[in-house]
């Protein structure tokens, strides 16, 4: 890809797989900005904490998001103008996130703004649906996946740094429950786009995934 063109990267696929981890390194290796778009509901959430605003009130829910802007650059979450990169980690920021998430009004106003973005510049975005819903016509699509054992080890491996046990098949049948919700919701359902390349990462590394999309983009 040359520097000066302008190209949306899709990156979906299943939880686990190492979408955030390749994503951010694609985009840095290429020298455009890396979308997180949980933050960018994270952002969101924060907002609604700071207006008081109901999500059960839609009435009150649109007007709030008419005048709300979220943009990410250099990394950082703006939301109205204001730098929130560290505001929007906190537990009840998380908690609230996790539930507005799927109000149709926010994800409507998010995807729009994130078209937006790709309307502008360069950047890697990764989800369950930017290939086949926020960027259907992006410049490059891939579909990152990996069995569910290994994205289970992974997990508990991730887990173990941070010194908490977990029981394998536990997690595993709860990333299998996960796959199933994700690919059954009845908005935007996680599934490979047509015109993706599939990665199966289970026996690969973090750079051997990162160079396979290299090559299919600088193709």
């Amino acid at each position: 890809m040359e520097k000066s063109s302008r190209a949306r990267i899709a990156i979906d696929g299943p939880a686990g797989a190492g979408k955030s981890t390749i994503a951010k390194l694609l985009a840095k290796e290429l020298g455009v900005d890396y979308v997180d778009t949980g933050a960018m509901y994270r952002a969101v959430a924060l907002k609604l904490l700071r207006t008081d605003t109901d999500c059960a009130d839609q009435e009150a829910l649109a007007a709030m998001l008419a005048g709300t802007d979220v943009d990410i650059d250099g990394g950082h979450i703006i939301l109205d103008g204001e730098i929130v990169d560290g505001l929007i980690r906190t537990p009840e920021v998380s908690a609230l996130a996790s539930t507005s998430s799927a109000q149709p009004l926010i994800r409507e106003k998010l995807v729009a703004l994130q078209r937006a973005m790709g309307d502008k510049k360069s950047l890697v975005m990764d989800g369950r649906d930017i290939g086949t819903n926020v960027f259907k016509d992006a410049e490059y699509k891939f579909y990152l996946t990996a069995s569910s054992l290994v994205r289970a080890q992974r997990r508990a491996a991730e887990l173990a740094e941070k010194g908490i046990e977990c029981d394998l098949e536990q997690v595993k049948a709860d990333i299998e429950q996960r796959d199933w919700q994700d690919s059954h919701r009845a908005l935007n359902p996680l599934k490979r786009a047509e015109d993706a390349v599939e990665i199966d990462s289970s026996f690969m590394t973090i750079p051997e995934v990162l160079e396979a999309m290299l090559d299919v983009i600088d193709r």
